[in-house]
């Protein structure tokens, strides 16, 4: 027994269960190769593993669909657990998969289909135009923001997440326009084949992973007009539909924040279009008594493979 398993299963152990009847859903978005030295406390390939690991020996890891039908009937068993993505980026296929079908772990992709097939999510071509950018002062204005200095991986990371942050709640049009004349300052030839192409939703869907709906665009519900709301989310539904061939069922709200990212219209829009449930980025368990249409999710954040375990087990005594 290795160190790391000896220790989880201390953990798993000491940590009572939570009582049935409560489900964790946990949020990834990407699963990176290897650790992204712009952002190291995102998760890669190996790490991924090992948390999927965890969740086959010590939890109940469920198809969400399943889970949900569970929860509405009080009929979850302890530690039930749901993995969902977010987006629909190509690691979730190139990465991602493997490993769930190696561990066991059933899975669900939130993807906004507007971005497949080569398009590119306006925060990566932000953090791409920065990752790729000559070293030295970088003018910021045009975000309100100052001239900075780009001298090492950390500093650009920093720089990519302000800028995020700046524009992140901006009607579209103007992020768009602002991201579009940033890049064309930079001038530097961004990737492609960073989100998914349909044959690989296909793939997903096909190892019997579940697929569930985004938005067309991830643009922040809020800040359309009713019409325009309806649109991306009915859209996103019909156009994955026509992919992968089956129903699709459950949404996400892009970024998440009930009052933030999406109001009570929004919530209600996706209950009048028929879909069984929906998840927010509140965080935390949900139960029986929860709202469908805006069920928590949970990221532990702790690197270390013992630590990420350990939170999950507190958040799942937290529940109980």
């Amino acid at each position: 027994m290795t160190l790391l398993t000896s220790t989880v299963s201390a953990l798993a152990h000491a940590l009572p269960a939570t009582r049935a009847n409560r489900l964790m859903i946990l949020i990834y978005h990407r699963v990176h190769p290897r650790p992204d030295p712009m952002f190291p406390g995102e998760v890669d390939a190996r790490r991924f593993s090992e948390q999927m690991g965890m969740l086959a020996r010590y939890c109940r890891p469920l198809p969400l669909a399943e889970a949900v039908a569970g929860l509405k009937a009080g009929k979850l068993p302890p530690r039930a657990v749901c993995v969902t993505f977010d987006d629909g980026y190509a690691d979730n296929a190139t990465q991602a998969l493997p490993i769930l079908v190696r561990q066991g772990v059933p899975a669900t992709f939130f993807i906004a289909p507007g971005f497949l097939d080569g398009g590119r999510m306006w925060n990566d071509s932000i953090i791409e135009t920065v990752r790729r950018a000559p070293a030295g002062p970088l003018a910021l204005q045009e975000f309100g923001l100052d001239t900075v200095t780009l001298a090492d991986d950390a500093t650009r990371g920093e720089v990519a997440g302000r800028i995020l942050k700046s524009i992140k709640h901006r009607p579209f049009e103007e992020r768009q326009r602002l991201v579009s004349c940033f890049c064309d300052r930079v001038g530097r030839r961004l990737p492609d084949d960073l989100m998914m192409t349909s044959s690989q939703v296909r793939e997903l869907a096909n190892a019997g992973m579940e697929i569930g709906a985004h938005t067309m665009t991830h643009p922040i519900l809020r800040t359309l007009p009713d019409e325009s709301a309806r649109s991306e989310i009915a859209r996103s539904r019909q156009a994955l539909e026509g992919i992968v061939g089956q129903p699709v069922r459950l949404f996400a709200y892009p970024n998440g924040r009930p009052g933030e990212d999406y109001t009570r219209r929004d919530r209600d829009v996706v209950e009048s279009l028929g879909f069984d449930a929906a998840m927010s980025t509140t965080w935390g368990a949900a139960s029986r008594d929860s709202d469908f249409y805006q069920l928590p999710r949970f990221t532990p954040w702790d690197q270390a493979s013992p630590r990420w375990f350990g939170r999950l087990m507190l958040a799942f005594r937290a529940a109980a």
